[in-house]
């Protein structure tokens, strides 16, 4: 049997990533090298963060702009990959009897895009994006992801894009460098521990782990996408991390490869 797709969380950042060159985008470039490359993506984003189970099912996927005050230039990035309708069903099937709904109305958020352009920059892998349902647990979002494990022996890239530290209100606006906060030091640090002995259920439960993971996790949209990946953890398979760093001081760029 060939070895199975690796499956990676992303901390995807400003969008502005999408056009910078900088330690974090050249580390996800050298992602796209290293990996085999795809028959196709499934990505999980922070920013497709709703009422339902959706999956995007067009043949040409649009470029969603889902953000406001940026550089004229960021809103002319388009990452023209194709969509994989197959792939879609595929889904559908896969997690039942959750309900899944295929959607044609929504296409390629910056959370995807955002990184997408540095590890396949040529886009050329179909992606198809897998929405949050805002009104389930985390618990709900672990199961679920799990039954798309089958997927990973199929030349599917499972991804998660969000941030595992994410915190705007104590973000270091127009400050160059901040140094990152203790506090979002302290959980990151506990997150790598518990992800490196497998103990999952302390991240599942993250509000179990105090003040440091209320603060960073302020709100699940972006942290709910690594459940998602870690969830694919089978035995044996190493677990790393490709990306580090803070940007502003409270948001963590960390990465997360399983296999």
């Amino acid at each position: 049997m060939t070895k199975p797709m690796p499956a990676i969380f992303f901390g995807h950042g400003n969008p502005m990533n999408a056009l910078q060159s900088n330690a974090w985008t050249k580390a996800w470039a050298g992602i796209g090298n290293s990996i085999p490359k795809p028959k196709s993506i499934v990505c999980v984003s922070a920013h497709w963060y709703l009422s339902a189970t959706l999956v995007t099912a067009q043949e040409r996927p649009r470029t969603v702009h889902d953000f406001g005050g940026f550089p004229r230039e960021l809103y002319e990035v388009t990452y023209p990959a194709p969509g994989d309708p197959e792939l879609a069903n595929r889904v559908i099937d896969l997690l039942a009897p959750v309900s899944v709904e295929l959607d044609t109305r929504w296409g390629l958020d910056h959370g995807t895009w955002s990184v997408l352009c540095h590890v396949f920059p040529e886009a050329d892998v179909p992606v198809i994006q897998l929405s949050i349902d805002d009104t389930q647990p985390a618990e709900f979002h672990y199961e679920t992801a799990k039954r798309l494990s089958s997927l990973r022996d199929e030349e599917v890239l499972i991804i998660g894009s969000g941030n595992l530290v994410h915190n705007l209100h104590a973000y270091a606006w127009g400050r160059q460098q901040a140094a990152p906060l203790d506090w979002a030091v302290r959980f990151e640090e506990r997150a790598r521990e518990l992800l490196l002995t497998g103990a999952h259920d302390p991240l599942i439960a993250y509000e179990t782990l105090g003040r440091d993971a209320l603060l960073s996790i302020p709100t699940p949209d972006h942290y709910l996408p690594l459940l998602y990946v870690i969830a694919q953890l089978r035995q044996g398979e190493q677990i790393s991390f490709p990306v580090e760093g803070f940007d502003g001081g409270s948001v963590s760029m960390l990465s997360v490869q399983i296999g």
